[in-house]
């Protein structure tokens, strides 16, 4: 007995050695769960001793297996058993021992315990951001977006907001320590997008929860839809073919018919269609398409963009000259036009057997669009006839009837020659006119044509004269308006001299009117 007390006293003694060189020991333990504080492991027969535990110096709990506790008890190896943990419970614990014959107490373990909680109540806001039916956010392209974070945790907490871009790369946007964090990004770019979590951790336990939230950046297409169509089954059926490329995510297209300004959301002529894509393709019959008629492609993006491109129909109608004359021999170019068609049509060349017209040695067809040419080389009398310039698009066919006349060398000589005898006769009858014109005074009197050539010159005076003499020996030319020339004076000068003595007067007075009016006849 006395060796067994002196083992036990020796042992003590070491455990307390032990005990007072050993460092501090922490435990935290989390608010509401149960935590064991371990004392020293005894290399006795633990029944042989009595433990209990102290508090900030204070005794707290004796093991005492008769009277158990719930909150706290002491296990048989001496270790403190904590059940629901509250935050009361942290603070400087000491587990001591003594032998069951009432030696003095031994201190064997120092434990600061420290009760945490959380983080929890983690939450996460994206301002302004709409939420889709799967739980993503998006943002307008060029928008400012603000991102909130926060949660609760005690004593203290970390919060991060940790941003995985579409490369999978990781990189941290704003920490801080306070109950909440926030930061912002100013017009915002799709190279912003990604999946953005806030992570808390609690400065004590360590312990960290997260919350993650994928954000996507909109935007819609900058340009207009792109109108556009492919001839298929050619001639009668068309391909309406929209795109609207550069946005994200892809938008809706609808292909519209467009009547009296309405637009028909099923139209009987184009059979409205709507699909989320960049490019729609609709395919109709050109038998129940009319001229006139427009068709619209109308794009609508998720961020409320709604553009739209469109076209009217058009029946073709080519232009031309329908007359054209070539020479034998010669080599002659029959030409037409077509612009206004939509679709644009299809033109060809084609003869009165409605045969198409290819290029051989004969013909030379030039294929320009709008600009349609067709050149006959060495023309020949066969030649001659109705050419079709043709053109059809899914609205139907129209033509242009250009006649050849095919005229020899010989025929031309002839017409030459005729516009060369016909510009002769013009040009006698001008110089007839004009020698009349400039005779014109001795016409009046009554010489006549035979006297033009005379040498000798006629000068007529009308002068007024009171006497009413008449002369028999001249004659005057008959009156032809029933009035008298009241004196006519004839001076006939001779050639010779071209003098002023008249050779005779002669005087001739109307009895048939005796008023002595004075009247000069005019030529």
């Amino acid at each position: 007995m006395i060796i067994s007390a002196i083992v036990l006293h020796l042992l003590l003694l070491s455990h307390q050695t032990v005990s007072e060189e050993q460092v501090q020991r922490y435990v935290t333990g989390e608010k509401g769960e149960n935590t064991t504080l371990q004392c020293l492991d005894q290399p006795v027969n633990a029944s042989s001793l009595l433990y209990r535990w102290k508090k900030n110096g204070s005794v707290l709990v004796t093991q005492n297996p008769l009277k158990p506790s719930e909150h706290l008890s002491i296990t048989s190896n001496g270790s403190l058993w904590i059940s629901g943990l509250l935050y009361i419970d942290g603070g400087q614990y000491e587990c001591e021992s003594q032998t069951k014959d009432n030696s003095s107490w031994q201190t064997l373990s120092n434990i600061l315990l420290r009760v945490a909680e959380g983080p929890t109540s983690v939450s996460l806001a994206v301002q302004p951001a709409t939420l889709l039916q799967n739980g993503t956010l998006y943002v307008k392209k060029g928008s400012d977006v603000y991102f909130n974070c926060s949660s609760e945790s005690f004593p203290s907490q970390n919060l991060t907001w940790t941003v995985e871009d579409l490369a999978l790369d990781s990189y941290d946007r704003a920490s801080g320590n306070n109950s909440f964090l926030e930061f912002s990004i100013k017009n915002i770019q799709p190279s912003d997008q990604g999946i953005y979590s806030c992570t808390s951790q609690n400065t004590l336990s360590k312990t960290t929860a997260n919350k993650r939230q994928e954000l996507l950046v909109y935007y819609a297409p900058e340009s207009h839809p792109g109108c556009s169509w492919e001839i298929v089954n050619e001639p009668l059926d068309v391909l309406f073919i929209c795109s609207w490329y550069g946005g994200y995510p892809v938008p809706t297209l609808d292909w519209h018919e467009v009547l009296e300004e309405h637009v028909i959301a099923k139209g009987p002529t184009v059979n409205s269609t709507s699909q989320e894509t960049e490019r729609l393709e609709v395919h109709v019959n050109g038998f129940i398409l009319h001229s006139g008629e427009e068709v619209k492609c109308i794009g609508h993006h998720v961020t409320g963009v709604e553009k739209n491109c469109s076209f009217k129909l058009k029946k073709p109608y080519p232009l031309g000259d329908p007359m054209v004359t070539a020479l034998v021999g010669s080599n002659i170019t029959l030409s037409c036009t077509e612009t206004d068609s939509m679709p644009p049509a299809k033109t060809v060349w084609m003869q009165k057997d409605n045969k198409i017209i290819n290029t051989t040695s004969k013909y030379i067809v030039s294929d320009n669009n709008p600009n349609y040419k067709l050149t006959i080389i060495n023309v020949t009398k066969e030649d001659a006839g109705i050419y079709y310039c043709y053109s059809i698009n899914p609205l139907g066919p129209k033509e242009l009837e250009v006649y050849l006349t095919v005229k020899t060398s010989a025929g031309n000589k002839g017409a030459m020659v005729g516009v060369f005898v016909s510009v002769f006769i013009m040009m006698i009858g001008i110089t007839i006119g004009v020698t009349v014109y400039s005779r014109r005074d001795r016409i009046c009197i009554g010489l006549g044509f035979s006297h033009l050539d005379d040498d000798t010159g006629d000068i007529l005076s009308l002068v007024d004269s009171d006497e009413e003499e008449i002369f028999h020996e001249t004659e005057l030319p008959p009156l032809s308006n029933g009035h008298a020339t009241t004196l006519v004076e004839i001076h006939r000068r001779p050639s010779s001299d071209h003098g002023d003595n008249a050779d005779s007067t002669v005087q001739r007075n109307d009895q048939t009117h005796p008023e002595p009016a004075q009247q000069t006849e005019d030529c």
